[in-house]
């Protein structure tokens, strides 16, 4: 991966865009995060230079209902991890940046996959939601949707909205899928989803994303300036990570 988002960043095609454009990250300082994991120090850089070039910080569903402009930009998270609150979180307010939040419900209940800790609980998403973040749903298991039937995906979205509602009290109007590729989500998925009562369903890539599905740009952990501003001028709009 690190070879051809560096290839790409110097050899890829760039894209005029008339509107707003949705970052998609994941972790700031988990390492256990691997590809997905942004450092600190490079979280940092990241929006000052986003700053410096003229871009202006708005919330994800400004630009998911509205389309935005082609300066602004939006700061989105998956999973509900740790660091998002004691890392991201601090230096977003530095920059007077919106930021979005996507909660794995069954891992916040304390069932997620690694050591007790790694991930918010209710309280911790509670005082982030208090101080200004929108949190949205990302499913009770983080399943792969594109492998769901009907009945199961409607289990994994009204459970968790439902989730939400009852330790947060209100219930989510945004969903971002899973994995986030093309091949995580189906049409039945969509049907579901809108039954449950979300509007704005958010994918993990731009132009290879479900139909129905806002686009947003995936930034890992190896993106360096160079990769970054690339990844802002559209290098990576025909990318999927298991493209």
């Amino acid at each position: 991966m690190i070879i051809e988002r560096e290839s790409m960043s110097v050899l890829g095609r760039r894209v005029r865009r008339s509107g707003g454009r949705i970052l998609a990250y994941h972790s700031v300082g988990q390492p256990m995060m691997d590809h997905n994991d942004v450092p600190p120090k490079l979280f940092r850089r990241q929006l000052e230079w986003a700053v410096a070039h003229g871009y202006r910080f708005v919330p994800a569903s400004e630009i998911a209902r509205t389309g935005g402009g082609p300066m602004d930009l939006a700061i989105t998270f998956d999973d509900g991890l740790r660091s998002v609150m004691t890392e991201a979180a601090p230096i977003l307010k530095e920059f007077g940046a919106p930021w979005s939040l996507f909660v794995v419900t069954g891992w916040s209940e304390g069932a997620s996959p690694w050591a007790t800790g790694e991930v918010l609980g209710w309280r911790e998403l509670e005082r982030l939601a208090a101080d200004g973040a929108e949190i949205g749903s990302h499913s009770v298991t983080h399943p792969d949707f594109g492998q769901l039937d009907g009945p199961a995906a409607r289990d994994e979205l009204e459970r968790s909205r439902d989730m939400i509602k009852a330790r947060l009290g209100f219930a989510p109007a945004s969903f971002a899928i899973p994995l986030g590729q093309s091949a995580n989500w189906t049409p039945v998925a969509m049907r579901e989803a809108k039954a449950a009562g979300y509007d704005l369903i958010y994918a993990q890539a731009e132009e290879t994303r479900s139909a129905g599905t806002i686009a947003r740009t995936f930034i890992t952990g190896f993106d360096n300036m160079r990769v970054f501003s690339a990844a802002l001028s559209g290098v990576f709009d025909r990318w999927e990570e298991w493209g």
